[in-house]
This record gives C-alpha cells, sequence and structure tokens, in this order.
C-alpha cells in the first residue's frame, strides 16, 4: 500500500501535462490491480492445494484406522471362539 501511495505521489508531483498524469495514474492503478488479483490467485492456489492434500491425508487415514478396527474385530472373534 505504501508503494503505491508512493507511486501516485511520484506521479503526482512530476513535472507533466495533466492528461499525462492523469494516464500515468491509470496505468499504476492497473498495474497494482493486475498485480493484486496474481497474488489472490497464487494465494487461492495454495490454499486449495493445502486443502486437497490434507484431504487427502485425513481419506487415509480414515482408512488405516477402518483397517484396524476391522483387524481388531477379527482378533476377537478368533480369541473368543
Amino acid at each position: 500500500m505504501g508503494a503505491a501511495a508512493g507511486a501516485v505521489l511520484g506521479v503526482l508531483f512530476a513535472p507533466d501535462k495533466g492528461s499525462e498524469t492523469r494516464k500515468k495514474i491509470s496505468k499504476k492503478g492497473a498495474d497494482l490491480r493486475d498485480s493484486f488479483k496474481s497474488r489472490m490467485n497464487d494465494l487461492v492456489d495454495d490454499l486449495t492445494n493445502q486443502y486437497e492434500e490434507a484431504k487427502d491425508e485425513t481419506s487415509k487415514l480414515v482408512d488405516t484406522g477402518k483397517e484396524k478396527v476391522a483387524s481388531l474385530k477379527a482378533d476377537a472373534r478368533h480369541a473368543l471362539s
């Protein structure tokens, strides 16, 4: 945010015509918007990947737990017979 404010102030105080200054401000705004979108997309992608990895790991743990329960049931049935 500070960099954006500095860039805008630098453009405002530069010795250019008003139309040139407005173009520069517009371009800086578009650049900042694009940068923000890109960073947000990267963040969403990272969070999605982390979610998928956690979901897969949880599924594996549940499957392992089910296998252990089935094994304990079989051992208990065998011990009772």
